[in-house]
């Protein structure tokens, strides 16, 4: 792949959040001297080799959460992942009176014949999963009747769980209603170069779609933008700009659900439900390592955090889900940025302005809280949560060597419960200066 280096770099203490980056070329071949780019090439273009992009993905687990997706969709992103990557699918779908969950694993035993690729499904209610929480002191997850609740960011939990068991370094996600195979290989092919291009174990990379197609009078339109997108990426910029003095719009991923990050960083971050939990990565960074608030830790705080954000080539074409789906991820975005600790009053009050605006709230309706939280993943004894799965079906893939593992920082609670106070938030002529 050639891809410039990123033009800006916005930074909030250790952690660096770089400006999208342009994919020039998507295979810029083999590892060859003759095809290195000269000296001066390199100050704006970096060529990564297929060899470079291979290693990493041999590390990468490639989870794709699955909820009553239709087959032939899911043939299609499956069919998109490079061959080196290990696939984990994560169903929520119906049992009954349909089970869609049987229909999907025959399916994923017919196309692995062919695939030949490590691959195995999960499914979020199994109740081996359940009790691998349990076991691991882990039940932040589970509800009243001691299944693993129903949503995506759950899902995704489970997944960073079992890719870290499977031994993988890197974990990146893939939505399971993507129309274009071809954007799916190239998601994973910009994932491994950002992660291969970072310099600190604690890195994230996540896709700016380059268009999402829409028929609008019989032609086809390649929208920019998504709806929920641009008042998230909105607010994130503004409550950044609060603490710098300095406007900008350097976030343009707040809810990119195509995403991957290091294993490292994915363990030491809080997470929220529900579509939230995008936009909650850049908030729980900035909460957790951004300075402004006692970081849980050190080492992570020395080497830094970076984020890197890439814009595809190939235009996303997903599945409609209705403008209900639109609104709901929207409001739960501003919920989690709304109710963090971070949020300066004067963002609270240009949030619910907004959230009044579009009908998303009623006028002087408060921020309700639905959104739930979950303390970071080394609260989970891994040793424990491996013994409790040694019958599960997909046993066999939790390669991960554990003699070495200790269960450390078991006691650490979410960043946000630790703030007492409203000493770190700006002080209010400071915001009068930023408007």
């Amino acid at each position: 792949m050639r891809i410039e280096i990123p033009r800006e770099v916005e930074r909030f203490g250790p952690v660096q959040i770089h400006d999208v980056q342009k994919v020039w070329e998507l295979d810029a071949g083999l590892k060859l001297k003759e095809l290195e780019p000269k000296e001066k090439e390199r100050r704006v273009i970096t060529r990564i080799s297929y060899e470079s992009l291979q290693d990493i993905q041999e590390q990468m687990a490639i989870v794709v959460p699955i909820k009553d997706e239709k087959i032939k969709l899911l043939e299609g992103v499956l069919a998109g992942i490079p061959h080196e990557c290990l696939v984990i699918l994560v169903s929520n779908s119906k049992r009954e009176p349909v089970d869609r969950y049987k229909i999907e694993m025959d399916a994923l035993n017919h196309m692995s014949k062919f695939m030949k690729k490590d691959i195995f499904i999960a499914h979020q209610k199994d109740p081996l999963l359940a009790q691998a929480c349990k076991d691991a002191g882990y039940e932040y997850i589970l509800d009243d009747k001691g299944e693993v609740r129903s949503g995506k960011a759950e899902g995704m939990i489970l997944s960073t769980i079992l890719a870290y068991l499977c031994g993988k370094k890197y974990i990146g996600f893939i939505d399971s209603d993507n129309y274009f195979p071809g954007a799916v290989y190239e998601y994973v092919q910009e994932y491994s170069a950002a992660l291969y291009s970072a310099k600190s174990d604690y890195s994230m990379v996540r896709i700016a779609w380059h268009s999402k197609p829409k028929i609008v009078e019989s032609s086809l339109f390649f929208a920019k933008r998504g709806r929920a997108s641009e008042h998230t990426n909105k607010v994130l910029n503004m409550l950044m700009s609060s603490y710098t003095g300095y406007g900008t719009e350097i976030i343009k991923t707040g809810n990119a659900g195509e995403h991957a990050m290091s294993m490292d960083l994915a363990l030491n971050i809080d997470y929220s439900s529900g579509y939230s939990i995008e936009p909650y990565h850049y908030i729980n960074v900035l909460e957790r390592f951004g300075g402004v608030i006692d970081s849980p830790s050190a080492d992570v705080m020395k080497q830094g955090i970076q984020f890197f954000q890439i814009e595809s080539r190939n235009p996303h074409l997903h599945e409609v889900k209705g403008d209900e789906h639109v609104k709901s991820m929207s409001r739960e975005a501003m919920e989690v940025i709304y109710r963090s600790p971070l949020c300066p009053d004067h963002l609270k009050q240009e949030i619910l302005i907004d959230l009044y605006n579009r009908g998303l709230l009623k006028e002087g309706e408060d921020m309700p809280e639905t959104v739930r939280y979950y303390p970071a993943l080394t609260k989970v004894n891994m040793l424990k949560f491996k013994q409790a799965l040694a019958k599960a079906p997909f046993a066999e893939f939790l390669k991960a060597d554990l003699s070495k593992y200790k269960h450390k920082n078991g006691k650490k609670k979410l960043a946000r419960e630790t703030v007492k106070s409203k000493d770190h938030l700006p002080d209010p002529h400071e915001q009068l200066e930023i408007k």
